[in-house]
């Protein structure tokens, strides 16, 4: 097999992924563990020092910080600064969360009527020490000793009577039966700094003023909020995103957003249960929400595969030629991964998988045996899709190949019962067998080059329509190189990327964004000599430039020409530079507006086109807030008050994301904190029709949620642990 080479490789390695700590830490790089049953045994890789500590002690020892380790004599200049940067980073994230926090509750001032002098925040015990200073060691005239001693006394009462208001706080959580995760909104901290700037006395609302005044209140804030979101729809144009799901009760929602270059925003949801899903049904709903958002601003509209949405397409082109329509680029990589995996030298290694992890899961000694041996982690991983889970899955496995051949090799798997029996036997076979570790090896080359495409579609960190068309080019490349060229293993699989691709990721818009994004421009000068590339650009010209040849004439005979030949600014040593790299920093929209003056036209297309998304991901991430509001009690309220209280739910949490991810490179998008979509992996005798249509990008299952459930603190990425006291 082509793979066979890398398999071998990838064996003589496993003793060191055994004990390699999985980190992004640098200290990491420094060490190993040295004790596969306690990871915080580890070992000097400089100098072969073994220590008990965590990996902020190794970046000491390499910096020569001491106080709690000694100093190591042979990290070299390189390595002392790489540690001391680590080190800084870590203390100034903690400093700017501190600050970010102080910064955040000082917007709350409810004493507006109040001279300044008077709007300070009480610091004492007492209603005489509203009006006194406070504490402070500076201030005192007494000695040093008694200073101190008043200033213990009064943090000891402060944390005591913090205690008691922390208790009730955390009782109303669980009588509410509210998300812990709550507590960490922004929102609850304004509250709770807003509480106590009030004082004693404060009357709750009323549930009537709740879903009145102070709804309506909060809907005309929210809207304020998203007045720059019009704005960039207007400068930049937006995307009108589409995503219909079923809730538990099986009631079909569709839901509508808006995505420009700031981020998505949610404009209106409805319940289609007892509504035909025609197309002509479908179409009038978004039709009104182009109207509402402005004609003019919608460059495309994002929408799922299934056949009704295709109808969609031909009535919109109909109706407003103007726009275009994109199938969700997401959901497409998604049903041509689940096409590629249904081959059969794919699906025998991804059944034989499905087995081993069933029977894992399906005893609690046999899971408690698996859970000692790759510390309490789990080797199923939850992905946002059916195939992600997969993907994610057999990674897993591969990663813990070590610990799972220890575990089938050991004593206690011999004193174990289930060794005997025939799913036992099955299970220990495949551990054994290295065809299987071939297969899986073979699975995730060709798997990961399509999972890097879908995870650049899947996540909001910057508009993706740049990347579509030109990540799969790339991904169909180093497939064949991962298959050693050979077309008698790769052609079958290119053939199915191709068929998902035609007429769904290669429209005159994926075509167009492709030529205009300097990344490829700048590698492949041959990029624009491709007939198909040519006619698409044309096409998409003809799409937004209507009748006015004038127009597309100024930029396809005197701007397009200058970008092509690299003429002026677009040759200098900076602009190639700018674009060289396709890290999380480059921004191809940033780009143009940085060097595309010379050619205006063609500046301001660009810039519209590149700061479009290709995938309704923004729709589907919140299913789970979706189903919340569509309860009982909820619907209690009016049809007025519940557009109102999910608009302000709905913005809330996408800001909040976008708040929260802004500036974090290491999200997993593929992975999921729900485990419907893993459930087969762990759970036997569930038909293919049960786990749900394979067009519904993400719906959940309902089934599943009455099976063993995985545990959810084990889904965060193993590659992000992070100690959030290595920093004192």
């Amino acid at each position: 097999m082509a793979t066979s080479s890398l398999a071998s490789a990838a064996q003589s390695s496993d003793s060191e992924m055994a004990l390699k700590r999985k980190s992004n830490d640098v200290g990491c790089n420094y060490c190993i563990s040295v004790d596969a049953e306690n990871m915080d045994k580890i070992q000097c890789i400089e100098c072969g020092k073994k220590m008990s500590g965590e990996v902020y002690r190794i970046k000491e020892r390499s910096t020569h910080i001491r106080g709690n380790v000694a100093s190591s004599t042979k990290a070299s200049k390189e390595d002392q600064e790489l540690c001391k940067n680590a080190i800084n980073e870590a203390k100034l994230k903690k400093k700017r969360k501190k600050y970010e926090d102080e910064e955040l509750r000082s917007q709350v001032n409810i004493h507006n009527y109040l001279d300044e002098e008077d709007m300070k925040s009480p610091r004492g015990l007492s209603h005489m020490d509203k009006f006194a200073s406070p504490i402070s060691p500076d201030a005192c005239s007494s000695s040093e000793k008694s200073k101190l001693r008043e200033l213990n006394i009064n943090e000891a009462l402060s944390k005591q009577r913090s205690d008691v208001v922390k208790e009730y706080m955390s009782r109303w959580v669980y009588e509410a039966d509210i998300s812990f995760d709550s507590v960490e909104l922004d929102s609850f901290k304004l509250m709770v700094e807003a509480i106590g700037q009030f004082g004693t006395g404060l009357v709750p609302p009323t549930r009537y003023e709740m879903t009145e005044p102070y709804l309506k209140k909060e809907t005309d804030r929210t809207k304020d909020l998203l007045k720059r979101h019009e704005e960039e729809w207007k400068l930049n144009g937006c995307s009108i995103i589409t995503n219909d799901w079923s809730d538990r009760k099986r009631r079909n929602i569709i839901n509508l957003c808006v995505n420009s270059r700031l981020g998505s925003v949610f404009l209106s949801s409805k319940d289609f249960t007892h509504i035909a899903h025609t197309s002509e049904i479908i179409f009038g709903y978004v039709d009104n929400c182009i109207e509402e958002v402005g004609l003019d601003n919608v460059v495309q509209i994002v929408i799922g595969n299934a056949a009704n949405n295709m109808g969609i397409a031909k009535l919109l082109k109909g109706k407003r030629p103007k726009i275009f329509w994109t199938s969700c680029a997401a959901n497409t990589i998604d049903l041509m991964l689940e096409s590629i995996a249904k081959q059969q030298r794919f699906q025998k290694i991804i059944d034989q998988a499905k087995t081993l992890t069933i029977f894992l899961y399906a005893h609690s000694n046999v899971l408690t045996l698996m859970r000692s041996h790759i510390k309490k982690k789990n080797i199923v991983r939850p992905g946002v899709t059916r195939f992600a889970s997969t993907f994610l899955t057999l990674q897993s496995i591969h990663e813990k190949r070590v610990q799972l051949k220890t575990m089938f090799g050991s004593h206690e798997w011999e004193e174990c019962n289930f060794s005997k029996s025939v799913e036992g036997k099955v299970a220990y076979t495949i551990v054994m067998s290295m065809d299987f570790w071939n297969g899986v090896t073979f699975c995730l080359q060709v798997f990961t080059p399509l999972i890097k495409v879908f995870r650049i579609v899947d996540g909001d960190r910057k508009p993706s329509m740049g990347f579509v068309y030109g990540e799969f080019v790339q991904a169909k490349e180093e497939i064949k190189i991962a298959l050693n060229n050979l077309p008698k293993i790769y052609e079958s699989i290119i053939e199915v990327i191709d068929a998902w691709i035609k007429d769904r990721l290669d429209s005159p818009l994926h075509l167009m964004a492709y030529v205009l994004n300097p990344f490829y421009h700048y590698k492949n000068p041959l990029l624009h000599l491709n007939k198909d590339i040519s006619l698409g650009v044309l096409d998409c010209l003809d799409v937004l430039f209507p009748g006015d040849i004038d127009l597309q004439n100024i930029i396809m005979s005197e701007e397009f020409p200058k970008y092509r030949e690299k003429k002026s600014i677009f040759g200098q040593a900076l602009a190639e530079k700018a674009c060289s790299l396709n890290d999380a920093k480059f921004d191809p929209v940033n780009w143009w507006s940085n060097f595309g003056a010379i050619t205006p036209n063609l500046q301001r297309l660009a810039m519209k086109i590149l700061s479009l998304a290709s995938s309704s991901s923004c729709c589907e991430r919140n299913w789970s807030e979706f189903e919340e509001v569509h309860t009982e009690n909820i619907n209690r309220l009016s049809s007025n008050q519940l557009n109102n209280y999910m608009f302000v739910r709905f913005n809330a949490i996408l800001m909040s994301k976008q708040k929260r991810e802004k500036d974090r490179n290491d999200v997993e998008v593929l992975l999921s904190h729900d485990s419907t979509h893993a459930q087969e992996w762990i759970v036997d005798g569930i038909d293919d029709d049960d786990v749900g249509d394979v067009e519904e990008h993400r719906s959940p299952t309902p089934k599943y949620r009455k099976i063993r459930e995985l545990y959810e603190d084990d889904f965060e990425s193993e590659d992000e642990e992070i100690n959030e006291n290595e920093d004192e």
